[in-house]
């Protein structure tokens, strides 16, 4: 059984700064792409950042140059650095993982979500 686990969510003003962490374990052979994407009230779920088992990034252009995304593969962990929030960037954070496990089967898998609220 392979589980994602997220935390550093919170309350924060406008132009501040989290960190969004997220922790997978279980039967892990191997984690391709992880990623983080975030629903807002009302709208779909929607692609935040992404990152390779060798660090390629991708990022919405919404928050380019303000988030970064990084990896710790030894500790199969991922995280999301969000700088100059704003109130826009209010929504439940998911953390995405592509994941192999010790039976070779891959499957994408969601974590629980963390809330982020950005006051103005």
């Amino acid at each position: 059984q392979v589980q994602l686990v997220e935390s550093g969510g919170g309350l924060v003003q406008a132009g501040g700064s989290l960190r969004l962490s997220c922790a997978a374990s279980g039967a892990i052979l191997s984690i391709n792409r992880m990623g983080w994407y975030r629903q807002a009230p009302g709208k779909q779920r929607e692609l935040v950042a992404t990152i390779t088992s060798n660090g390629s990034t991708n990022y919405a252009a919404s928050v380019k140059g303000r988030f970064t995304v990084s990896r710790d593969n030894a500790k199969n962990t991922a995280y999301l650095q969000m700088n100059s929030l704003k109130p826009e960037d209010t929504a439940v954070y998911y953390c995405n993982a592509f994941i192999r496990d010790f039976w070779v089967r891959e499957n994408d898998f969601w974590g629980q979500g963390t809330q982020v609220t950005v006051s103005s």
